[in-house]
């Protein structure tokens, strides 16, 4: 048995005919028919019998319809508890990044969160290859991810909400000869020692492209996925790397110059599943890690405009 069947049920202890919880409920005669047969058919006493022309309710099908009225009562209870869930403000949100998209995205959206109706983030970093991304979703209501321009795209199974199509620049150490070059080709760095990260991880593509273009193998002397590690490997004079642009963040030893001749950008994207956004809470994060998105470009273009200049 379902609702709708013991609705009908009740209405026809009610209304005294087919006919009529037909008209009440805006549907023909013999699809209320059909529901009743399809109820019987898990009762194993009767539910109804006629009284003339007339279908009316036995005991049995009396007692169910009496118990309608409660499961009719709890449904709409348990709709009222979902709809509230749905549009609570207040909500607690599950959020997942990589390290530089957390470290630049999270102390914005926790300002910006601050009022006492703001939704309730949970924070969690995630350093995974890109493949991993897509099943996060299954655990977190938003994850903040990214990948290179050139690889694949997301699995339709995610719903993508486009923050930031970042540059990619070399990282140096500060007095390295290259620096003094506003721009520089794979040519340029292929003879360098590198920093990079591990396998799978979406970077190491560029640098395999860095290699194709320079028509030679570059050295990769050092593993590292996180970006702030990264930047103190460089000014030490580990080697050079791909940093973000406006993620990353400045290194007093560190300057950032663009690469030339390659296609050097990743996107950073929201994934989620559909269903997520039906709460208010989780809208109300996406809709300001957009606005947190504009503050990164702007900060960051600001800061790498001010290096340029300054190293000249």
């Amino acid at each position: 048995m379902d609702e709708r069947q013991l609705r009908v049920l009740r209405e026809l202890g009610e209304l005294g005919s087919v006919t009529a919880v037909a008209e009440a409920l805006r549907v023909t005669p013999s699809a209320i028919s059909q529901q009743l047969r399809l109820l019987q058919r898990s009762i194993p006493v009767p539910l109804t019998e006629r009284a003339g022309r007339r279908l009316v309710l036995t005991a049995a099908g009396q007692a169910l319809a009496d118990a309608a009225i409660g499961v009719e009562t709890a449904l709409a209870r348990a709709r009222h508890t979902v709809e509230e869930y749905v549009e609570e403000p207040a909500g607690t949100v599950s959020l997942a990044a990589f390290h530089s998209g957390a470290a630049a995205f999270y102390p914005l959206l926790l300002r910006r969160l601050r009022a006492p109706d703001s939704p309730r983030l949970a924070l969690h970093d995630e350093d995974v290859a890109q493949a991993d991304f897509p099943p996060l979703t299954r655990v977190h209501d938003l994850v903040v991810a990214h990948r290179l321009e050139h690889a694949p795209p997301w699995p339709r199974t995610a719903t993508v909400t486009p923050l930031l199509r970042e540059p990619l620049d070399i990282a140096l150490p500060v007095g390295h000869p290259l620096a003094a070059r506003s721009a520089l080709t794979a040519e340029d760095v292929a003879g360098e020692p590198w920093i990079s990260v591990h396998d799978g991880f979406p970077l190491l593509a560029t640098v395999d492209a860095i290699s194709a273009a320079a028509g030679r193998r570059v050295e990769i002397l050092h593993r590292v996925n996180e970006i702030a590690v990264v930047a103190e490997v460089v000014a030490a004079g580990g080697g050079i790397a791909l940093m973000p642009r406006w993620t990353s963040r400045p290194h007093p030893g560190v300057v950032l110059r663009a690469l030339d001749g390659i296609e050097v950008h990743r996107h950073i994207d929201v994934l989620h599943r559909p269903e997520r956004t039906a709460r208010r809470a989780v809208r109300t994060v996406l809709r300001e890690l957009l606005a947190a998105a504009d503050t990164v470009r702007g900060q960051g273009a600001g800061w790498a405009d001010r290096h340029a200049a300054g190293a000249g």
